[in-house]
């Protein structure tokens, strides 16, 4: 889908002022020089040439404005690539089945970190494919986290 169509155009044009104060040397690509130089104005000298390139990265590529929109809008949208949440659960299935158990996986929500309400852990329960056993088919509930539940298409 179109990146321009998931924001205002107060909003695209916000990005596009903050995208021109980052890009110091106004070519339209963000890179690691227009970093340094960004964070040297906000009183951060010491940002080591990994955290920069690592920043770089996530752009897959030159880092102009509709990338730059892109990387937003995956951040305000709050879903991380579908790989990195396989990977979060992947930590809670060591024996690699697929699957979590949907107790131990609430007891951990609700017990570890940013601690869940019983009723956020009902609200994510409601979207995961739960087999008679109580286990979540975990790599099925990152897909529609990151795709969409063909339900609601309907």
């Amino acid at each position: 889908s179109n990146v321009f169509s998931m924001f205002e155009q107060s909003q695209i044009q916000e990005f596009k002022e903050a995208f021109g104060c980052i890009d110091q040397d106004r070519d339209g690509v963000i890179k690691k020089q227009d970093l340094k130089e960004t964070y040297a104005q906000l009183g951060k000298l010491n940002v080591k040439d990994e955290e920069l390139e690592e920043m770089l990265n996530e752009g897959k590529g030159p880092i102009n404005f509709t990338v730059f929109l892109t990387l937003f809008g995956e951040k305000l949208n709050g879903t991380d690539p579908e790989d990195t949440i396989l990977a979060a659960f992947k930590l809670f299935d060591p024996n690699g089945t697929g699957f979590v158990n949907k107790d131990e996986f609430r007891r951990l929500l609700m017990n570890q970190a940013d601690k869940f309400t019983a009723e956020e852990v009902y609200q994510a329960f409601a979207l995961a494919p739960i087999d008679p056993a109580g286990n979540i088919d975990y790599k099925s509930l990152c897909y529609t986290i990151t795709h969409g539940d063909e339900k609601e298409e309907s």
